[in-house]
C-alpha cells in the first residue's frame, strides 16, 4: 500500500509542475478539472512550488506529517494534480495506520 501512495503522489506532484509550467508559458491545458492556484499575479509559482513539495514528499509518504501535508497540498492545488497526491497521502497514512 506505502508503493501505491508513493506512485500516485509523485505521479500528482509531477502533473501539477507541468500544469503550473504550462500555466506559467501561457499555454493554457483545458481539463475537465478547475486548477485554483494557477492563474492571475503570479500565483501559478505557488502550485509549482506545492507541486515540487508533493514530489520530494512523496518519498516519505507513509509518516504522519507528510501525508497531512500531502493532504494539504492536494486541497489547495486542485485539479487531477492535486487529487493524485491527496489519494496517495490518504494511502500512505492507511499503509501506516492499518
Amino acid at each position: 500500500m506505502w508503493e501505491v501512495g508513493y506512485v500516485l503522489a509523485m505521479l500528482g506532484g509531477i502533473l501539477t509542475i507541468v500544469l503550473s509550467l504550462a500555466s506559467l508559458l501561457h499555454y493554457p491545458i483545458n481539463l475537465p478539472f478547475q486548477v485554483p492556484l494557477t492563474g492571475y499575479f503570479g500565483i501559478g509559482v505557488i502550485s509549482l512550488i506545492l507541486g515540487v513539495v508533493a514530489v520530494l514528499g512523496s518519498k516519505r509518504v507513509n509518516q504522519l506529517i507528510w501525508g497531512v501535508i500531502l493532504l494539504a497540498v492536494g486541497f489547495l492545488v486542485g485539479g487531477v494534480g492535486g487529487l493524485l497526491a491527496m489519494l496517495g497521502g490518504v494511502a500512505g497514512l492507511l499503509s501506516r495506520y492499518l
